[in-house]
């Protein structure tokens, strides 16, 4: 507004001046010169303005942006800490697995020339596992009983007074190689039993030392390296064990397992692996004509054959399985099998399961330390039935019934009858 007074007034003058004054043509023109420059740097003032009032208004919205930067920064830092450690706490519920057992026994023992014995009985056990990486897990496990290899019971009594607690596993379990798994530590019996009957291995052993796995679904091989004594001050003594097989479809509901392994265990010579020095779980036994200990008469260079076929029959599943060891380093006493069936399954309420095998495992056919610890009293040298039925009150908790009608001593002239029966309630958490 102001340069369009400012402007006019100039024209006024100059009209004004040529009109009642003679003014010469230079001094006119030099005057319109002066006008346009006046124009000029007028023009340039207001573009200076514009600009300088757009720069204080760019500046304003600046601050402004960067102050809701800041606080949006400060907001999502707040917010990111939160959902991290949600999630932290999520990722650690994820990578840690906590289960266990608890067993309550009520069991008959009726011995040929002894007493019967009534005893009851419990078994609790716990295990925790960690993912420490996607590929890599470690587990440590707790149970009742004293130091027994293959068993964690412990008999109720002494007025109440506190049972012992043992470290039932401690290993780690690698699985980074496709379809294999490598385990190493004190771990969970992972050797193929037929029906889960301990012909040869009780389910309660947890072997020590390394071993691995591979299973692609139809062909499976695994093996195992034992430390039975890890300590050079006491002697070595190291055992390996190799199984493998296959899984075969059979129809449209069975599935036959076929395979086979070898256990070498070189304890000829040596005192009993654990317990009393008089104990050799029916293995057989001379002494030692330097030192007079009673050490083992046989190394145990085992062969095994089994055999597992499950299939639908009635709308329940049905298993059959059989099982057969051969020492080749002792002469005589040498052999063991079982075969048996069970119908029928537990997995949810109101389900039932029956089971009956006949076993007969001769003296020196496996070590008998690490066979089953109910039949016939535990190791070998023993045959005969065993009888069993299981009803679930839901999926984690069912009552089963288990006689066995067995005899000992076989490998005499003499053999004498051995009895039990087993009352358990189970409880899985």
């Amino acid at each position: 507004m102001k340069k369009l007074v400012a402007l006019m007034g100039l024209h006024f003058f100059i009209i004004s001046t040529a009109a009642f004054a003679q003014v010469s043509e230079d001094e006119i023109q030099l005057l319109r010169q002066q006008i346009e420059m006046l124009t000029n740097r007028l023009d340039a003032l207001e573009k200076q303005n514009e600009q300088l009032a757009q720069s204080v208004a760019e500046s304003s919205e600046q601050v402004v942006a960067k102050t809701e930067d800041v606080i949006d920064a400060k907001v999502d830092e707040a917010v990111t800490q939160q959902v991290s450690e949600k999630m932290a706490a999520v990722s650690w519920a994820e990578r840690i697995r906590w289960s266990g057992d608890f067993r309550y026994r009520y069991e008959n023992i009726d011995y040929a020339h002894k007493d019967d014995r009534n005893r009851s009985r419990i078994r609790a056990r716990t295990h925790i596992e960690a993912d420490l990486m996607p590929t890599l897990k470690v587990g440590v496990g707790l149970a009742t009983g004293g130091d027994d290899p293959v068993s964690s019971n412990q008999t109720i009594g002494g007025g109440g007074s506190s049972k012992d607690i043992k470290l039932d596993l401690a290993y780690f379990n690698w699985s980074g190689l496709q379809d294999t798994n490598l385990i190493g530590g004190k771990m969970k019996n992972f050797l193929e039993r037929p029906g889960k009957k301990g012909l040869q291995w009780d389910d309660d052993w947890r072997p020590e030392g390394l071993g691995g796995i591979w299973n692609n679904g139809k062909f499976f091989a695994q093996g195992l390296g034992t430390w039975l004594e890890g300590d050079s001050n006491n002697g070595t003594t190291f055992a390996w064990i190799a199984q493998g097989g296959v899984n075969l479809k059979v129809g449209e509901t069975g599935n036959l397992m076929l395979g086979g392994g070898y256990a070498e265990f070189d304890v000829a010579g040596l005192q009993p692996l654990y317990g009393d020095p008089e104990n050799f779980y029916g293995n057989s036994f001379v002494r030692n004509p330097v030192t007079g200990e009673l050490v083992y008469k046989y190394d145990y260079h085992v062969f095994e054959a089994f055999a597992e076929y499950s299939f639908k029959l009635g709308g329940r599943s049905m298993l059959l399985f059989a099982d057969f060891v051969h020492n080749t380093d002792a002469g005589e006493n040498d052999t063991g099998y079982l075969f048996g069936a069970t119908y029928g399954s537990t997995k949810k309420q109101g389900d039932w399961e029956l089971s009956y095998f006949y076993e007969k495992l001769e003296a020196d056919a496996v070590v008998g330390l690490l066979s089953d610890s109910d039949f016939g009293d535990g190791g070998t040298n023993a045959k005969g039935s065993v009888f069993s039925g299981t009803y679930a009150f839901s999926s984690n908790w069912n009552f089963k019934a288990s006689y066995f009608l067995n005899e000992i001593l076989i490998d005499t002239d003499d053999p004498e009858d051995y009895n039990r029966l087993q009352l358990d309630l189970n409880f899985k958490f």
